[in-house]
């Protein structure tokens, strides 16, 4: 058994309050907290989910992202949407619905439940079809 466990997400903002006000609307968790330079969210499911005030976004892709299961990806696309996020259209070809946040922060919304992506073996989903 693995002696670490994911305690918390942090995500880094140049304008935390902004960014804590549209995770608390996407992931339905209100805000708790703040410590220095940090917004909460409240804690669910053992994880917690902290806005930490940063420097300037870093160049090129994110590598690591959340990916955000729901029963119904095109509505929560258009949800997320209205929330001030957008969608990366360079990843369609790939199949998989990638969103960023107001400050460019990529995450994925697939579709609840085991196996509901379903990759081809070159890993392109196909839940948008």
């Amino acid at each position: 058994m693995a002696g670490l466990e994911i305690n918390c997400l942090i995500i880094d903002a140049a304008d935390p309050e902004r960014l804590a006000a549209f995770w608390s609307e996407v992931l339905g968790r209100p805000v708790v907290g703040r410590t220095g330079p940090y917004v909460w969210l409240r804690r669910e499911n053992g994880i917690g989910v902290g806005i930490q005030r940063g420097e300037a976004p870093g160049p090129g892709k994110n590598r690591l992202h959340l990916d955000l299961a729901c029963a119904d990806p095109v509505a929560e696309q258009s949800r997320i949407e209205a929330l001030g996020g957008r969608r990366l259209h360079a990843y369609d070809e790939a199949g998989f619905l990638v969103m960023s946040d107001p400050e460019g922060n990529e995450f994925c919304v697939i579709p609840e439940g085991e196996g509901a992506v379903g990759l081809d073996e070159q890993g392109r989903a196909h839940y948008l079809d």
